[in-house]
């Protein structure tokens, strides 16, 4: 299962390398394409566990001024296919 991450950055607030800090500091590896971080999990994770943890990746950013959105695929025996959950 993988967590990603895309994020809006506003003129009035953090400086985006300071973001990717903090980021990178809850696991969180920088990544191009439609995404701009990604996050790996373990293969027991549970649905409770990512929510919990979106809490926590809102935690890190607040006060910072910066939008973001988690999307969040499960993949079955490496396919490329997410499975709905």
């Amino acid at each position: 299962m993988k967590t990603y991450l895309r994020m809006m950055f506003s003129t009035e607030g953090a400086k985006p390398s300071e973001v990717v800090d903090l980021l990178s500091n809850i696991g969180f590896k920088p990544t191009t394409g439609n995404y701009d971080f990604v996050y790996e999990w373990d293969n027991d994770t549970s649905v409770n566990e990512v929510v919990f943890f979106a809490d926590k990746v809102q935690e890190v950013l607040k006060g910072m001024k910066v939008t973001f959105r988690l999307e969040t695929e499960l993949f079955d025996n490496g396919s490329c296919e997410p499975d709905i959950i």
